[in-house]
């Protein structure tokens, strides 16, 4: 099982940035052949993991993946599987 580790820490103020990393993220694993993107927007108040949920949301991103995870016994951390 092979797993990209995305860490939204350092972009968290930026909507653009957190577009830009997640893209990146997805296209890498799907380009590479990773299974996994593990996302990490942190515990807070949840806006950057509701962002995050929505940019996954869009209808060209969701083509590059199969089924996004919230993990249950983290809530910082989202798992994206790929097909």
């Amino acid at each position: 099982m092979a797993l990209i580790t995305l860490d939204l820490h350092p972009v968290f103020r930026s909507d653009r940035a957190i577009d830009t990393a997640l893209r990146q993220a997805l296209f890498k694993a799907a380009a590479t052949g990773e299974d996994i993107v593990q996302i990490i927007p942190g515990k807070g108040t949840g806006q950057l993991k509701k962002r995050v949920l929505a940019v996954l949301a869009q209808k060209h991103l969701r083509k590059l993946y199969a089924r996004v995870e919230t993990d249950p016994t983290n809530a910082g951390r989202i798992l994206v599987h790929l097909h």
